[in-house]
């Protein structure tokens, strides 16, 4: 790793070193439907339905079952809960006909199901302990954009590639939730909390923030 590298990774480290996923889940199913349904959505939202969704239709073989409107009610106060419900639905299913209600555990199968894409299936492995992953959401994508590691028109395919080239393989499970926290509590979207951040050094947005100010 670069001094770059090495600062960056020791800033989480000291910083963020108790985080991990906020989705609640007790085992494997729970876990993909919880990330699933996490798309698009705060991690709060899916814990406000997923405790009666997993009441009602705890295994795959009793959500393969469920009628599909009421699949949908559970899920109607996050984004694009139709698809969600489509997805759950189908997704059981195929784990029920083709898995014997097992959650595979490898990458390529996991990215055959319903809704379950290259960050969905990353982040259930790293999740369950299986394999490291850094998979990159919003958040992450943010930060590496911000730090210099990828542009904004990097895939976020593209950015796990760099991030996992750059950090240590048995930090990457740590790095991805610690990245996340730090994108939640402190590098927002919007007005980022700039005065709180141990990074400035290497952020393109602050150092462009602080040439906007010297200009004026």
């Amino acid at each position: 790793m670069t001094e770059k590298d090495q600062a960056v990774q020791t800033y989480f480290e000291t910083s963020f070193s108790s985080a991990t996923t906020s989705l609640l889940f007790h085992n494997p199913f729970e876990c993909l439907c919880a990330i699933l349904l996490s798309a698009q959505t705060t991690d709060a939202s899916v814990n406000r339905v997923t405790p009666s969704l997993f009441r009602d239709y705890p295994t795959p073989e009793t959500m393969a079952n469920a009628p599909l409107e009421d699949l949908k009610n559970h899920l109607r106060s996050l984004g694009l809960y139709q698809n969600k419900a489509k997805n759950l639905s189908a997704l059981a299913k195929i784990l029920v006909t083709d898995y014997h209600g097992i959650v595979p555990s490898t990458k390529e199968a996991l990215m055959t199901l319903p809704g379950v894409g290259n960050k969905t299936a990353g982040v259930f492995l790293l999740e369950q302990g299986i394999a490291p992953y850094f998979p990159v959401d919003t958040h992450v994508h943010r930060v590496a954009t911000r730090l210099g590691y990828a542009s904004e028109k990097k895939s976020p395919a593209e950015v796990e590639k760099k991030l996992e080239r750059t950090f240590p393989r048995e930090n990457w499970i740590f790095l991805h939730h610690a990245w996340i926290a730090f994108g939640r509590q402190i590098c927002h979207a919007r007005k980022p909390e700039c005065e709180r951040c141990g990074l400035q050094k290497y952020c393109r947005y602050y150092k462009k923030k602080c040439a906007s100010k010297m200009g004026k």
